[in-house]
Parts: structure tokens; sequence; C-alpha cells
């Protein structure tokens, strides 16, 4: 049973830092690429980066490059989302996921098939 267990959200002032963890379990975490996504409410899931098994490759959205950092240890199985200039356009729940197969480099959304539970984070102005 894959499981992934997100923490590190909060209520942070617009031009702030907040770091969020991933912890995962249930299958050999480094040959699997892992990404943040985010909801807000009324919109849709979006992704927000992602990076490969090896942390070789990685992606991040146009609204968070240059704010926003991902990374992952894999031996502690936990990836990282470092985020910094918040503002507050990027209050949401962010939650992790991990890609359902192995191997594989994807950013779309349908792709991953593992969730954690997602984390608040809100951004005041």
């Amino acid at each position: 049973q894959v499981l992934l267990v997100e923490s590190g959200g909060g209520l942070v002032q617009a031009g702030g830092s907040l770091r969020l963890s991933c912890a995962a379990s249930g299958r050999t975490f480094s040959n699997y690429g892992m990404g943040w996504f985010r909801q807000a409410p009324g919109k849709e899931r979006e992704i927000v980066s992602g990076i490969s098994w090896s942390g070789g490759v990685t992606y991040y959205a146009d609204s968070v490059k240059g704010r926003f950092t991902i990374s992952r240890d894999n031996n502690k199985n936990t990836v990282y989302l470092q985020m910094n200039s918040l503002k507050p356009d990027d209050t949401a729940v962010y939650y992790c996921a991990t890609v359902a197969l192995a191997f594989r480099i994807t950013w779309d959304l349908k792709n991953y098939g593992y969730w954690g539970q997602g984390t608040q984070v809100t951004v005041s102005s």
C-alpha cells in the first residue's frame, strides 16, 4: 500500500516562504517520479512542479518558476517543495502525488496514481 503524507503547510504573509515535505512509503521510492499539485477553491487541480525518479529532470508551472524549488531525497523517501516569494494567488491545498508507473516522466495529472491527503497553504496579503 502506497502512502504519501504531506506536511509543512500553514499561514504566511505575502513574500514569505514555506517548505512542504511529502514522506512516501509502500514501494521503492527511487523508481517513481513525484509531483506537487494544488487546488484552490472553485478551481481545478493543477500541477505546480514535478521531479523524475532520479531527480535529474524537473518541471515547474509558469506561475511558480523562479520562486519554487522541488527536490527529493531518495534515502529518506521524501520529496520537498521550497516555496519562496509567496503570493496570495498561491493559496490552495497542496497535494503530493507519485507517478503510477516506474521510470516514467510525466507532468499529466492523470498519470499520477497515488495522492496524499493535502496540506493547506494560505498566503495573506
